[in-house]
């Protein structure tokens, strides 16, 4: 394995910009503190392990090689994203307008889907496949154990990530008396509904 330090300090700067992944799991820990965050990270780690076995076996050559089902995942990913933006918006205009009986619905169905939600937004990510298409292969060797090499750079990526988002949670909940201010909420469900809204958007432009 080549450069594996390289590697992990790469990965690091790369997890930390922030993206669609961020953005959904910034809105469930704000809204509905750490428990919410933590299985919405869970989501996404369990879609960054189908990405790098999906790398391992090919799948996601095959995704990046066919114009047409990059073009169904991708779109896919995008209408899912816009679908949590307007969804976001929509739980923000009816608690602004006191209806306590569908918040809580709301809730109830929220509690059920932040795992889900972080799952199908990193799944859905065919920029994700890509990134373990092109990324991971720069590191790993050609020989007998390259598979295994893949596979062990796949989840060093996912464990760093584990790490990361637990230290985002831990720093969101540090500020969590004044993060977790009705007006605060209400302030970041809007901009994280506006942000994954735009990343839907400029993700069903992506060139392919």
């Amino acid at each position: 394995m080549d450069n594996y330090l390289f590697f992990v300090f790469m990965s690091i700067l790369l997890i930390i910009l922030p993206g669609p992944d961020t953005a959904i799991i910034t809105k469930n820990t704000i809204s509905n503190r750490k428990a919410a965050g933590m299985k919405t990270t869970f989501g996404t780690l369990t879609a960054l392990l189908i990405h790098s076995l999906a790398a391992v076996f090919g799948l996601s050559a095959l995704i990046v090689k066919s114009a047409f089902l990059f073009s169904i995942l991708k779109y896919v990913g995008a209408i899912y994203l816009i679908f949590l933006g307007c969804k976001s918006i929509m739980i923000l205009m009816k608690k602004q307008n006191n209806a306590p009986d569908v918040n809580d619905q709301q809730t109830k169905y929220e509690n059920r889907s932040f795992y889900r939600q972080g799952f199908l937004t990193n799944l859905l990510n065919p920029k994700v496949a890509v990134f373990f298409l092109t990324f991971l292969p720069q590191f790993a060797g050609t020989g007998d154990n390259a598979l295994l090499e893949f596979l062990a750079l796949g989840l060093t990526y996912t464990v760093l990530t584990l790490f990361w988002f637990l230290i985002y949670i831990y720093l969101i909940n540090l500020i969590s008396e004044f993060m977790k201010k009705p007006s605060t909420i209400r302030v970041v469900e809007g901009l994280t509904g506006g942000v994954l809204i735009l990343f839907g958007i400029k993700l069903a432009f992506e060139q392919n």
